[in-house]
């Protein structure tokens, strides 16, 4: 795998290529002639028009067909821009790109500068140069957000904020307008099933979720995958997980949980059936939670298939909050014993964070990464020069309490966060993969 820096370029093998950027970040595309403009409105990529010839966006994903391209282009620009307007990229973790090639094999990796005013990232362009295609790493900011680069690359962006989305540009066919809002995400309870949710999650002192339409879509697809196979499982044969059909919608999540059951009749017999074990209500009414989505598919048979989806939304300051309650429930834990409580340290906090995404990002739960690093081989490319490193990690759990509790109760994880040399700590997590959530503590001295 190559690293690049801004300016760098790398050559691309033939056959499709993958580009990934994992975390809170739109992913847009723009397919260009050699001129760098654009043919028409279809040329441009993005959440509201997610397909173009030899191009196709999936959430996070792009995937890229350089023979597919429609004729005359050479040029596909990768744009990231924050996923919330409201929250500027310079607030949100450093944006990396992936790009994979065919049998999956990690071509290059890319980070870079964290942008400062910023709004928008050209990020890297897929370029034809004679009969082969190559990968430039860019890096360059725009103040004007997605319709300014728009523009410069030849879309015709309409200024009608009124209008709804869909409607702006060359013959009310470009599906972006600068300045307007992303489509609500909310979604009316029309079976009762919030309701019903709510008055259990109260009971329990757990605040109330609302109903995402993101969170919803996923459900519907996995239940039907569900019900068209007649068995119950949070993966399709083809691997892909419950978890990815959420991110797959664009949905960034912090932490996730999942009810998958066949036989009730009803969203009551549903939310009644999900309060009938420990483990099932522990879900339903898991305060971490804030939004969630419901789905319910019949098979041939009639029997329904049903998938509740929980999760909670990433943002910067969840994220922060999040890994200062995993610190204050391991320093607990340590002062409960006598011993010192450990610092937050914020090179191993980034190398953490950095372990944590890339788990996501390669698809592998493992302390060595796919290219053979270890977690002090980490600390030290994050900077640190701390002596002794340890490192936990862990994948599934879903609130603070419950992956401290999981790591206490495993021999070895409780002897890192038990050591008494270990002075200082960092802590990573990312929403995303096979099994939700990923978790990294890394420990110095």
């Amino acid at each position: 795998m190559t690293e690049l820096v801004p300016g760098a370029n790398v050559a691309l093998p033939g056959g499709i290529l993958t580009l990934r950027v994992p975390g809170p970040f739109d992913v847009s595309a723009l397919i260009t002639d050699d001129g760098g403009k654009v043919r028409g409105d279809s040329d441009f990529v993005f959440y509201n028009q997610p397909t173009a010839s030899g191009a196709r966006l999936q959430g996070e994903q792009l995937t890229i067909d350089p023979l597919g391209l429609r004729a005359g282009a050479g040029r596909v620009t990768v744009v990231i821009s924050s996923a919330d307007p409201a929250i500027p990229l310079a607030r949100l973790p450093a944006p990396t790109l992936y790009v994979t090639g065919p049998g999956s094999h990690v071509l290059a990796r890319f980070t870079p500068p964290r942008p400062q005013r910023e709004t928008v990232l050209l990020l890297a362009e897929i370029y034809r140069r004679g009969g082969a295609w190559k990968l430039r790493a860019l890096g360059q900011g725009y103040a004007d957000g997605l319709a300014g680069i728009a523009r410069d690359f030849g879309v015709d962006v309409a200024e009608d904020t009124s209008a709804p989305v869909g409607t702006a540009g060359r013959g009310n066919t470009a599906p972006y307008s600068n300045g307007q809002a992303r489509q609500v995400n909310s979604v009316p309870d029309t079976d009762g099933f919030l309701g019903l949710v709510n008055s259990a999650r109260a009971r329990a002192d757990s605040p109330p979720v609302s109903l995402d339409a993101r969170l919803a879509a996923a459900a519907r697809v996995h239940a039907s995958d569900m019900a068209a196979r007649g068995v119950l499982s949070s993966e399709s044969p083809d691997g892909t997980s419950v978890y990815q059909r959420v991110t797959s919608t664009g949905y960034a999540y912090l932490t996730v949980g999942e009810h998958l059951v066949s036989g009730p009749r009803t969203p009551d017999e549903f939310v009644e059936y999900c309060l009938s074990t420990e483990q099932s209500r522990r879900t339903l009414c898991e305060p971490a939670f804030s939004q969630a989505g419901l789905a319910y598919v019949a098979d041939r048979s009639g029997d329904l298939y049903w998938t509740a989806l929980w999760a909670r939304p990433f943002s910067p300051g969840e994220l922060a909050r999040t890994a200062s309650e995993v610190v204050a429930l391991t320093n607990a834990e340590r002062t409960a014993t006598g011993l010192r409580p450990l610092a937050v340290d914020l090179l191993l906090t980034n190398a953490a964070q950095a372990h944590s995404d890339d788990m996501v990002a390669r698809a592998f739960y493992s302390h060595t990464s796919p290219d053979g690093t270890q977690p002090w081989d980490r600390a030290a490319a994050a900077g640190s020069t701390r002596r002794s490193i340890g490192e936990n990690i862990a994948c599934g759990q879903r609130s603070p309490a419950e992956v401290v509790l999981g790591w206490m109760n495993s021999p070895g994880h409780r002897a890192n966060i038990l050591k008494p040399a270990f002075t200082h700590l960092g802590i990573g997590l990312a929403g995303g993969g096979r099994m939700g959530t990923y978790w990294t503590q890394l420990f110095g001295a």
